[in-house]
């Protein structure tokens, strides 16, 4: 156990995305994880796997990397999941997410309870929320955490699994909204915010729901993070594109370290920036970081 690290939980889907290439290890929180683990937290990944192969090598891969597999359950319920990515000739992703799936079937425990307890952020997206088991367990997970906790809600909508129920009960829960360009009309639309202004929108949305900040990535064009008194634009950076696989949830691991270290607004944005550029040009979701991006 790393004593004295932060503790950080991705909480949600752990698959394998089949890459043109070969598969990778994926899943927005199992990246968060992944990343934040990278950057010096003590990464935890909350999900299930099945009682497969596929599942044996996610635990074996785990363990290599040195994250945690405490909170991994397994089930012979379902297999474990698997994303099929096809990639253009820009390296953007586009994911047919296969169901049922092990991580449908994350349940609770005592366990998940003492953990919700202690960590100090969780990442958590409306994905893992398309069953009724899974959904549940990552409602009573986020309402175990302490007041201080930072919960961050990664919207992610695919296949028509983002309800309006799903985000708003997300949006109450959580203190931190990440989201791209393509999400923000999608989700003023199922909160019921007619309101077309970029900036007006996220400030509602940071009154509405009292949040910390708001993390809006647009691509090639960079990113902005809006906090109740304070703006960020960064532009993007130009690289080589291999795949955009996993860059968001660099991004979202690197600003949630920047937050938990009390870091400038603009000088963790620029790191995020920075390290969601450098996953662009390696294939897959989780590359091993260069060390000039862990330090700061």
């Amino acid at each position: 156990m790393d004593i004295g690290k932060k503790i950080v939980v991705g909480l949600g889907e752990i698959l394998w995305d089949m890459l043109p290439e070969g598969r990778r290890l994926g899943g927005a929180p199992a990246n968060f994880a992944y990343h934040s683990h990278a950057l010096g937290a003590r990464g935890v990944i909350v999900s299930s796997i099945g009682d497969d192969n596929d599942g044996e090598e996610i635990f074996d891969r785990l363990t290599k990397l040195d994250i945690e597999t405490k909170y991994l359950s397994r089930t012979a319920n379902y297999p474990t999941g698997t994303v099929s990515v096809e990639l253009n000739e820009e390296g953007q992703a586009d994911y047919l997410i296969h169901s049922p799936v092990a991580w449908d079937d994350i349940q609770w425990n005592d366990s998940l309870a003492e953990l919700a307890r202690k960590c100090d952020a969780v990442c958590f997206g409306s994905l893992a929320q398309r069953n009724s088991v899974s959904r549940q367990t990552i409602q009573q997970f986020l309402q175990a955490t302490t007041r201080d906790c930072l919960r961050v809600f990664d919207i992610n909508i695919r296949q028509d699994y983002a309800t309006a129920e799903i985000v708003q009960e997300s949006m109450r829960l959580g203190n931190i909204l990440k989201l791209n360009d393509e999400e923000l009309p999608a989700i003023a639309s199922m909160l019921g915010i007619n309101q077309e202004d970029e900036t007006k929108l996220i400030n509602e949305l940071i009154l509405h729901y009292n949040l910390i900040c708001v993390i809006l990535t647009k691509g090639s064009a960079g990113s902005v993070i809006y906090t109740k008194d304070d703006i960020s634009v960064c532009p993007g950076q130009h690289v080589k594109v291999a795949d955009t696989v996993g860059a968001g949830d660099s991004f979202t691991a690197a600003a949630v370290m920047g937050l938990l270290e009390n870091k400038p607004l603009r000088q963790l944005h620029q790191r995020a920036t920075k390290i969601a550029a450098y996953v662009c040009t390696q294939p897959g979701a989780t590359p091993v970081l260069a060390q000039e991006l862990v330090c700061w």
